[in-house]
């Protein structure tokens, strides 16, 4: 049995979550946004959009702060 497409248009909907990776270097950890997801409708799972894969450091997904939600393309 096919699963329904459950993940929302991530064009018009503001994301749930953005994605930074993290890199550290000494005691200072570099953060640069990579990307962002969007829960599904049923809330079980997220769709994750990357711009970029990074090879090493970490992925961090985090709320968006307000003013961050309403950038364009955000």
């Amino acid at each position: 049995m096919a699963r329904s497409n459950t993940a929302p248009s991530q064009e018009t909907n503001p994301p749930d979550f953005l994605a930074w990776h993290v890199a550290n270097k000494g005691d200072k950890g570099f953060w640069t946004r990579i990307g962002a997801a969007w829960f599904h409708r049923d809330r079980k799972g997220l769709s994750l959009q990357l711009e970029v894969v990074p090879i090493n450091g970490r992925i961090v997904l985090r709320t968006p702060l307000d003013d961050e939600k309403k950038e364009p393309g955000a």
